[in-house]
């Protein structure tokens, strides 16, 4: 895996942000087992909460193509920021069921910094159809 090239198809991604309230273009780039790549960005509405995050979107798409989670190899989420773009709580809820729970998860920066790591480091505790059992 590329994960130069994964980061910058999220880069490519952010471009297609629609973030007129936050100005906080949010990318997010899903590799697949193919090679070729989901993309997602952040789209946002003056209601808050009927917002979506990139990496939700990036997901939901995939999903809705067929693509099954054992076809994912890795995410990419990125930003124009000097911190680092953490998934939020929702969408590393939604990703935990929908996305491979040992694949990478790279968080990144226009400017370089990057962090890899997977959903059960950033989700340690997670909520599943069994813990409604």
């Amino acid at each position: 895996m590329n994960e130069l090239e994964l980061i910058n198809k999220a880069i490519e991604a952010q471009k297609l942000s629609y973030s007129p309230y936050s100005h906080f273009a949010v990318g997010a780039a899903i590799l697949l087992k193919d090679g070729s790549y989901i993309l997602g960005a952040n789209i946002e509405n003056a209601s808050y909460g009927l917002s979506m995050c990139a990496e939700r979107n990036a997901i939901f798409q995939a999903i809705l193509k067929g693509i099954k989670k054992e076809d994912m190899v890795a995410i990419a989420i990125t930003a124009d920021a000097n911190d680092l773009p953490y998934p939020c709580g929702a969408c590393r809820q939604v990703l935990s069921e929908l996305f491979p729970l040992d694949a990478p998860v790279i968080v990144a920066t226009n400017n370089g910094k990057k962090l890899k790591s997977s959903l059960k480091e950033l989700l340690p505790c997670i909520f599943t159809s069994e813990s409604m059992e």
